[in-house]
């Protein structure tokens, strides 16, 4: 699955850069993306990352799935310590804070996202039973 998850996050970003973030590899599907622009959490250094998303009202639901990785990634860190950052979302760059998700509110979103893409449950599966960090991302107006 490695060789996978290079060939999409190389193609992603090339695409990013070439389109501006209107297209992703998730244009080709049905599925839904964005480029998450956050400060890293130990470098201070801005950091982007494509990640699915799946909408919840008048935000955005997002899952640190990391390939079923047995370690989270490095955004969901980032966004713990930083949780005011920026989506680019097909070209559309918006603020957003971003929160946690726990309990009752986290299996409700963590249900939303598993519908949408069946796959976190085999990212969950492969994890080592580590425990998949859901935010909520909310629209900041200027």
């Amino acid at each position: 699955m490695s060789w996978l998850e290079k060939a999409v996050i190389g193609t992603d970003r090339l695409l990013y850069r070439l389109t501006g973030g209107k297209v992703m590899t998730v244009s080709f599907s049905k599925q839904t993306g964005l480029t998450l622009l956050t400060v890293g959490a130990k470098s201070g250094e801005p950091r982007e990352n494509q990640v699915q998303y799946v909408a919840d009202g008048a935000g955005m639901l997002v899952v640190g799935s990391n390939w079923g990785k047995p370690h989270h990634p490095a955004w969901t860190a980032n966004l713990i310590k930083t949780p005011d950052a920026a989506v680019n979302v097909r070209g559309k760059i918006s603020t957003v804070h971003a929160t946690l998700l726990e309990g009752a509110e986290r299996e409700t979103a963590w249900r939303k996202m598993v519908a949408a893409w069946p796959a976190f449950e085999d990212y969950l599966a492969r994890s080592g039973g580590r425990e998949l960090r859901v935010f909520r991302l909310l629209p900041v107006e200027r």
